[in-house]
């Protein structure tokens, strides 16, 4: 009579580690898109700090610290909320298949209550610590993404990103509105800047991700025009962008160090979409499309230095 067989080896402790499913916390915190976030809270804080003449007093430093907080809790709700609306589409695109949502990590009750709890602290934060202008703005704000960009625009036109892009470009206006309790002049210029930044941007993602998007049934501009009319609107999109760019220094809100850095970085992002457009590889648009965020974040830390150097 044959020994019986030896018990398989329990696995080693790395490799259940790496098997190991996300924490709870964890799958929360990824449904706020913190890269997203992130660059959105910046962009309002640069508006913070422009609305300000001279260097923040302490008081003034600790109301921006606040209203950071509450745009980081209502725009991560607007991404929780989204990633609720888009499960199913999430879990057919590679990009995005990992989300808890698209996994079934979260169900929808967890999801929805964990966005409506976000937006109620943040809306909270807003209304009693800084002011109900910057409150009712940013609420508008998660209305507009998480609803009528989301919920209505991005399934059925392909112009989703420039009409939706309204809502993307609003930290700047919320920023400057934190500060001031108003919403001057200088913050509309910020909010034209990010608004036509962000068709070339987002079209330079779908251009290599369109088989993503075609599987998804998003009406992206690849997936209803082609590559070649995509392309054109990305290039004629970064000529536009490059004048609205100047308009600070021309308005008198900057001085020559920002003109140097939009003229700079206006310029490559013409070349980028100069060069997608004659000769497209899906590396040279996953360039284009990093370089993109590079070029609004220089952008606006250039307003920020130009700011307290001159």
């Amino acid at each position: 009579m044959s020994a019986a067989p030896a018990p398989a080896p329990a696995p080693a402790p790395a490799m259940a580690a790496a098997h190991a499913p996300p924490s709870r916390v964890s799958q929360f915190y990824a449904l706020t898109k913190p890269r997203v976030v992130q660059l959105i809270v910046f962009c309002a804080f640069i508006g913070m700090v422009l609305a300000v003449p001279g260097l923040p007093s302490g008081a003034q430093w600790w109301q921006m610290a606040v209203a950071s907080a509450g745009i980081w809790l209502v725009a991560g709700a607007a991404a929780a909320f989204n990633c609720l609306v888009e499960r199913g589409i999430d879990a057919r695109m590679k990009r995005t298949a990992w989300r808890p949502t698209a996994r079934g990590e979260l169900s929808n009750a967890q999801t929805l209550l964990f966005s409506a709890l976000l937006c109620a602290a943040g809306s909270a934060l807003l209304y009693f610590w800084i002011n109900p202008l910057t409150m009712w703005l940013t609420f508008a704000t998660f209305v507009g993404y998480a609803v009528i960009y989301t919920v209505i625009l991005k399934p059925r036109t392909p112009q989703n990103i420039v009409i939706g892009g309204a809502s993307g470009a609003m930290p700047p206006v919320l920023g400057w509105s934190a500060m001031t309790d108003s919403v001057g002049p200088e913050a509309l210029i910020l909010f034209l800047i990010i608004f036509l930044w962000t068709p070339p941007h987002f079209w330079a993602l779908a251009l290599y991700r369109v088989e993503d998007y075609r599987k998804s049934g998003l009406p992206m501009l690849p997936v209803t025009h082609g590559n070649e009319y995509t392309r054109l609107q990305v290039f004629l999109y970064t000529l536009i962008l490059f004048a609205g760019c100047l308009m600070p220094f021309i308005y008198g809100m900057s001085s020559w160090i920002y003109l140097a850095a939009a003229v700079l970085l206006g310029a490559g992002f013409c070349l980028y979409g100069f060069w997608l457009w004659r000769d497209y590889s899906d590396a040279l648009a996953r360039k284009t499309f990093r370089f993109s965020l590079i070029h609004l974040s220089l952008l606006f830390a250039a307003l920020l230095v130009d700011h307290y150097v001159l």
